[in-house]
């Protein structure tokens, strides 16, 4: 994400989202009433060409703004629709006062007034630090099929499964060496496409994590050097899920949201399956918890920042020394705490 212009007089910003994750920001910084406007294309039809048939019309572009009233982000198409009400636009092209759709792209640069707070400030900058960073890939590995899970802001992407083709170690096959190689060069393909590479986690229940490994350090030994082996009792998804939860991700990488998420989440599963009194969730519980002093890391799934009752909770937690984590809805860890009632805190003394 990057600021291209803001005039905190009004409450403007002008931002550009570079990828899928600042999409998903955006979808969580863009709030029902506030305005946005963006350069957009549409075709109108031309009444006075004298055309008999019907024509598809002339595609115009132009700026476009609507106060938004729907927010619709779909992170499998990479789509983010803002839905309202046009309110600026040229009036000889556009009926103010109807409703339109914008559709947010990457790299199109998006203007976004409202009254900003602490948390959509925040996230904003959470954003733009993010896309300076590379990226964590996990690569499960099983005989011929290797899944990846890309690491992103909001959670997993999963590419795959790539599947080689391996015969039995028991059929004589003169080029089996060869077909391994291209199943190798055929995932690694696939993780430069999603590059640069920071950490890449190697992951599966058998030998075939050890042969690509191997092949890394023969024909890519810069990638090499920035993985690493882990055995698993899984490939494929649920291998990349116990990976998340062993803490391997978050030893190797602070910058791995999903990962600090996913076990701090697991901690607070933990203690509750203890009946412990250091953990509390449910609001009231928490809005008690936090009004003591006794909150000392607050857990909220994202969905829940919007509302002025949470964001209350969350200023009197850092008010009072504590900590606020937001946790992404759209990862199983943000799942779990949002069947808690979404927001949940570590305590400092028992209340």
């Amino acid at each position: 994400m990057q600021i291209k212009n803001q005039d905190k007089k009004i409450g403007l910003i002008e931002v550009t989202p570079e990828t899928i994750d600042d999409l998903w920001h955006l979808s969580h910084i863009v709030e029902k009433n506030d305005y946005i406007s963006t350069l957009t294309t549409r075709r109108i039809q031309d009444n006075n060409s004298g055309k008999t048939r019907a024509d598809r019309g002339v595609k115009k572009t132009f700026y476009l703004g609507v106060r938004v009233e729907k927010i619709s982000f779909h992170k499998y198409t990479g789509m983010l629709r803002f839905t309202g009400i046009i309110e600026s636009g040229p009036e000889d092209l556009v009926p103010l006062g109807s409703h339109h759709t914008i559709n947010v792209q990457i790299n199109n640069s998006i203007k976004i007034q409202k009254n900003w707070n602490k948390w959509s400030l925040d996230r904003l900058n959470q954003a733009i630090e993010a896309s300076k960073r590379p990226t964590e890939i996990i690569v499960a590995m099983e005989d011929n099929t290797t899944d990846l899970g890309i690491i992103k802001q909001y959670g997993i992407e999963y590419i795959g499964p790539i599947i080689g083709d391996i015969s039995g170690k028991r059929t004589i096959q003169k080029d089996r060496n060869e077909k391994i190689n291209q199943y190798y060069e055929d995932v690694t393909k696939i993780i430069n496409q999603h590059g640069p590479v920071n950490k890449l986690i190697i992951i599966g229940p058998g030998f075939t994590k050890n042969g690509y490994y191997n092949y890394l350090e023969e024909h890519n030994p810069e990638l090499c050097k920035k993985s690493i082996l882990e055995s698993t009792g899984a490939g494929g998804h649920a291998g990349i899920q116990e990976v998340l939860k062993n803490g391997l991700i978050e030893s190797l990488s602070k910058d791995a949201k999903i990962a600090s998420e996913t076990s701090l989440v697991n901690k607070l599963l933990e203690q509750i399956g203890k009946s412990s009194d250091m953990v509390t969730y449910g609001q009231k519980q928490v809005s008690t918890a936090s009004n003591m002093g006794a909150s000392e890391k607050l857990l909220v799934v994202d969905n829940l920042v919007r509302e002025k009752n949470i964001q209350n909770i969350m200023n009197i937690t850092e008010n009072m020394g504590g900590s606020v984590v937001i946790i992404s809805s759209e990862h199983d860890a943000g799942k779990q705490l949002e069947a808690l009632g979404s927001i949940a805190a570590f305590l400092r003394y028992p209340i």
